[in-house]
């Protein structure tokens, strides 16, 4: 069973969602003040274990002046996250910091006014506008919290723009002001963090694409909010969770009975390839190989089958007829077999559009389906909604961005809210819909969604996505003899997808993690 703070990891609400669940726990008599001064406190602790004072510290590397202890700039809204900044200005001060504070507005919220009068009183200094500003080891953004919905606009937005250039770390209290917190977009500016504390509970932002470069580094602060509060918030509402290690780790169809064999382990199609986009077929048998799936049989056009083989000797590669460009123009499976004797089928990678023949057999077909690259290529010029709703058996699509946009040219734009995106395209087509980006995001028919909360942008090179399809493939081949949730499955292999770039994106840069090298870091992923 899952522990408390397991379930609060994976939980991400909208800010509506948040609102309701911070009412009830001041209905049950936790009093504002009280909670104020609990986040804070936590928060103040935070900078002290990230920034040390004098009598705490030695050469510590990370201060950026001369000072004998941190000077701190507090940046105060008008609302109880202005709040929250004054009450670790005021925790920061007694613990020796030097501390100075920025509160541009005349009105504040009474809790938040009482705040600042009592920071004054302990003669922290307090100014009104930037240019009075002096310099500071880092800056606390306590400016806006979670639920603005206008733009900025001047005189604040002149004054973030001109935080911003200042070089020195930011660190935003719950979410970065300026950001919408369930879209992520920039109302008109935004504060760019270094790192940002979200408080209580993951926000939507966090996990939008356009988002990211405002965040920093974010880090969940967890307030103890009572579980039984989520629940009765969240009740009956699609699920948006974050996959966390443990999560996935559970999903994966390990370890394995003593007793078993290859077609216990599911047995996998992969149709992929081309004269063209040989390599394609490679990288995604490559993936396929690290899923553990028991059989592997990729069919590809007869021209590639010995370059299969040679890369892939324990795969059953299929050689079919292929067209006068090179792809495959129709299926030949080996006598007796047909497409009921796979657990699963993933088609796409480098087929090119000339395979259209091959998708609409494999969509008539009654086996679970992945689509990738040009099968959805493919299912989008077929009309993709209308022919996955005749399809009786599971589907799985894996659209980047500009693949969703051709698959669901009604859905709401995917750049504005992948969210909301994925879940109005999974639930018109049935199909689990993985949509690709910086935070992947999995939804099903139902509107569930998982989020994959970490990644890195040295998987943005040709052929990652291939590796991507195999993995997931074999996992679903897998799954299906095992009678595990698909979407957790799909949300699965995505997470070891980004954690194999990760580890190689830490061993090798950025730079030097291509698709091949990708596939001999799945392994080592799990290790």
């Amino acid at each position: 069973m899952q522990n408390r703070q397991e379930k609060i990891s994976q939980v991400i609400v909208t800010a509506g969602q948040m609102r309701d669940i911070e009412e009830r726990i001041f209905a049950a008599g936790m009093p504002v003040v009280a909670l104020m001064e609990k986040v804070a406190g936590l928060i103040a602790r935070r900078i002290q274990d990230i920034y040390p004072n004098l009598g705490q510290r030695e050469n510590n590397s990370k201060l950026v002046s001369h000072s004998l202890n941190p000077r701190v700039g507090i940046l105060v809204g008008p609302g109880h996250n202005g709040g929250d900044a004054l009450v670790v200005a005021r925790e920061l001060h007694f613990c020796g910091y030097e501390v100075w504070i920025y509160s541009p507005f005349s009105k504040l919220k009474e809790l938040t006014s009482q705040h600042l009068q009592y920071a004054e009183n302990l003669g922290i200094p307090i100014y009104q506008t930037i240019e009075q500003l002096p310099n500071s080891d880092l800056l606390i953004d306590g400016l806006f919290g979670f639920g603005l919905e206008r733009n900025l606009t001047d005189p604040i937005a002149s004054a973030i723009n001109q935080l911003n250039e200042l070089s020195v770390p930011i660190y935003s209290i719950d979410l970065p002001s300026g950001l919408h917190t369930d879209t992520g977009v920039v109302l008109g500016t935004a504060i760019r963090a270094t790192h940002t504390f979200c408080l209580g509970l993951w926000k939507l932002a966090f996990f939008q694409d356009q988002a990211l470069e405002y965040l920093g580094k974010a880090e969940l602060i967890d307030f103890d909010i009572p579980l039984a509060d989520v629940e009765a918030v969240l009740k009956d509402a699609p699920r948006i969770k974050r996959i966390t290690p443990a999560t996935a780790l559970a999903t994966l169809p390990l370890p394995r009975p003593p007793v078993t064999h290859k077609y216990k382990e599911g047995h996998l199609l992969l149709i992929c390839g081309s004269r063209r986009y040989a390599g394609g077929a490679i990288l995604t048998g490559l993936g396929a190989r690290a899923s553990g799936v028991g059989m592997l049989s990729i069919a590809v056009p007869e021209s590639l089958k010995s370059l299969l083989v040679s890369h892939l000797p324990e795969a059953l590669i299929v050689g079919c007829p292929e067209t006068e460009t090179g792809a495959i123009a129709q299926l030949q499976l080996p006598e007796k077999t047909d497409l009921s004797s796979f657990n699963a089928i993933a088609c796409g990678p480098g087929l090119t559009r000339d395979a259209s023949p091959i998708v609409q057999e494999i969509i008539e077909s009654d086996r679970p389906l992945l689509l990738d690259a040009d099968g959805l290529n493919i299912l989008a010029q077929m009309g993709a909604i209308a022919t996955l709703k005749k399809r009786q058996a599971i589907t799985v699509l894996t659209p980047h961005t500009g693949e969703f946009e051709r698959l669901f040219p009604d859905v709401p734009d995917a750049k504005h809210d992948r969210v909301k995106a994925v879940q109005s395209a999974a639930g018109q087509s049935g199909a689990v819909v993985l949509l690709k980006g910086a935070r992947t995001a999995v939804a099903n028919p139902e509107g569930a969604v998982w989020i994959v909360p970490e990644s890195t942008p040295a998987l943005a090179r040709g052929g990652s996505g291939d590796v991507l399809t195999g993995l997931l493939g074999g996992l679903l081949a897998q799954a299906a003899t095992k009678q595990i949730p698909i979407e957790d499955i799909v949300a699965t292999a995505a997470w070891w997808h980004s954690q194999a770039g990760i580890l190689a994106a830490q061993e090798r840069t950025e730079l030097g993690v291509d698709a091949f090298t990708l596939t001999q870091y799945l392994i080592k992923a799990l290790t």
